[in-house]
């Protein structure tokens, strides 16, 4: 797999090359706000590796999905988020609008509008949560 790929925003973004507001970094994830937020905090987890999107995640990979969601833990502990009220998923392929493998995390659900609950409905075709991902990357071993 790439490690970065010069015609991707996230990519761009995760080298300093395009702007963004940046929540949390370290040396395989970074965390940013999502500038088209589906409620009051959406934001978005990147592993710093291009991986195109969930489906492609092998089994080497399982590390870093759950370094992505320990950070998602991290972010809602950091900005005081009740799991609860909060939607985590990944967009299913072909239902990816960019196409470099990030976590959606959205708090809190009741603060959605009807057309982002439908864009981001909990198991849908296009929307999945990490469960899904992670039961979909077990099955690669």
């Amino acid at each position: 797999m790439e490690t970065h790929t010069d015609n991707c925003i996230f990519c761009n973004i995760i080298n300093n090359k395009a702007p963004c507001e940046k929540i949390y970094e370290d040396d395989q994830v970074m965390c940013i706000k999502d500038i088209n937020p589906a409620s009051t905090y959406h934001y978005l987890i990147l592993p710093k590796r291009h991986i195109r999107n969930a489906k492609e995640l092998k089994s080497d990979d399982a590390e870093l999905y759950e370094k992505m969601i320990s950070t998602m833990d991290t972010i809602l502990k950091e900005q005081g988020l009740n799991k609860q009220s909060t939607r985590a998923g990944f967009h299913w392929p072909p239902f990816n609008t960019v196409h470099h493998l990030h976590l959606h995390v959205i708090s809190p659900i009741c603060d959605m509008s009807f057309k982002n609950r439908i864009l981001f409905a909990y198991n849908s075709y296009w929307f999945v949560n990490t469960d899904y991902v992670k039961s979909y990357l077990e099955g690669r071993k």
